[in-house]
């Protein structure tokens, strides 16, 4: 991936954290071609390494990829939404990152998953057996099956699915129908069957069920523990959802329809003491990490934060934006600890956004008064810390020349901002 591949203008709405369709689109296009050259990353590694890949894993892994591409030549679509879900993001950066071995081997079964949910989607007739480790089947974005088994067989017609587990007592199985007009949409029932959650008038499901919507190694005091389903409020959720959803569109319409189009998961993380928390995962694109806020304006910051960590990330894998990792660190304003240059860019960034959304809250009609006044507050503040951050950025020469393009075009939007009133809309 090269810079050539970029338009200069989508660059500069991007860097000026515009939430303009175009820009929106072009990352969606880098993110999948990223996807398909992970996943062949991973293709190639099984073969070429067949020999210490467990026989059985092996199998399975071959059988799934070739019912993906099945899928893929009839409903290329479908397969695409399921590749690009975040936690497909999570799985490949686990998978190609662990050595040969049996954990190795049982992060492979994941594919199972992917190419049933593709298949089941898409519906028509369908008739396998596939392993299920721990006695769980994950189907990413749909929901996931609990049985007391090691095994279920799946059986499909066009509009139904039944999961019959191997071995189990159970009166009747568990059941998906495909729902709507389109391919795509599953609802369930039965016994172990747990539905995610979509979240109203979005793209965005409420995930709290898929095993890598935080990964062994990635959690901690930077990310957060992961909220289990029983323990989720999803109409809670729901409505902080919406409100937020609301109060964005009040402020700044086309954001509103960014965080729309772009979040793909709110993945709910247990709460901390009193002030929620907020994260993304550089694997996981379209993730947000975050406990449930007090309030609809906490979410709606926290969406637009976290959305822009994750258009920068997906940025720098098209045009890398910095170099390798050095020894050097910068102070800023909004955090104790000193950061790489990567953390001044992504902070600077993810800030510069926010400080975009206070501005228009500061003089947004139909937003409530408590966030109106304190968004001016936090706008001056937030403007001078990522007016220092920029200043960083631009005497560094750890940098690319895209880089330093794109911090400069942050630089002219950051002055605008403090500059006259923005016109809402």
């Amino acid at each position: 991936m090269n810079a050539a591949a970029l338009p200069a203008p989508a660059f500069a709405q991007l860097a000026r954290t515009s939430p303009a369709p175009a820009g929106l689109t072009l990352l969606r296009s880098a993110l999948h071609t990223r996807r398909l050259l992970l996943l062949k990353a991973l293709l190639v590694r099984v073969h070429r390494h067949r020999g210490s890949v467990e026989p059985g894993a092996l199998g399975r892994f071959e059988h799934a990829w070739e019912l993906l591409e099945r899928v893929e030549r009839r409903h290329p679509a479908v397969v695409r939404d399921v590749l690009d879900y975040p936690t497909t993001g999570s799985w490949l950066a686990a998978a190609l990152a662990e050595p040969a071995g049996p954990v190795f081997d049982r992060l492979l079964a994941r594919l199972d998953g992917l190419a049933v949910t593709a298949a089941l989607r898409c519906g028509g007739p369908l008739d396998l057996t596939v392993e299920t480790p721990d006695g769980l089947l994950s189907l990413p974005g749909v929901g996931r099956l609990r049985v007391a088994a090691d095994r279920v067989r799946i059986s499909a017609g066009d509009r139904t699915v039944r999961f019959h587990p191997d071995g189990a007592r159970q009166a009747a199985p568990a059941v998906l129908a495909l729902v709507g007009r389109r391919p795509g949409a599953l609802a369930g029932r039965g016994p172990g069957w747990c539905a995610v959650r979509r979240l109203p008038r979005s793209a965005a499901r409420l995930d709290d069920l898929d095993p890598y919507r935080v990964p062994a190694g990635t959690g901690g005091a930077s990310v957060g523990t992961p909220a289990e389903h029983a323990d989720t409020d999803h109409a809670a959720w729901s409505a902080r959802w919406r409100a937020a959803q609301d109060l964005l569109a009040r402020t700044h319409p086309g954001r509103a329809a960014e965080v729309a189009g772009a979040v793909r998961a709110v993945v709910p993380l247990v709460e901390r003491g009193p002030r929620h928390r907020g994260a993304t995962l550089s694997a996981a694109p379209g993730a947000v990490l975050t406990s449930l806020p007090a309030a609809a304006q906490g979410l709606a910051e926290t969406l637009v934060h976290e959305l822009h960590h994750s258009k920068l990330a997906t940025l720098h894998e098209l045009v890398p934006l910095y170099g390798p990792g050095r020894e050097a660190v910068h102070q800023v304003g909004w955090r104790s600890d000193p950061r790489p240059i990567a953390g001044v860019l992504h902070g600077a960034y993810a800030h510069l956004a926010l400080a975009d959304l206070w501005r228009r809250a500061s003089t947004a009609d139909g937003v409530p008064k408590s966030w109106r006044s304190g968004a001016g507050q936090q706008f001056d503040d937030i403007h001078d810390q990522v007016g220092e951050a920029l200043r960083i950025l631009l005497e560094s020469d750890e940098l690319t020349t895209e880089g330093r393009e794109f911090a400069l075009q942050m630089r002219q939007h950051h002055a605008s901002l403090g500059a006259a009133p923005l016109v809402t809309g």
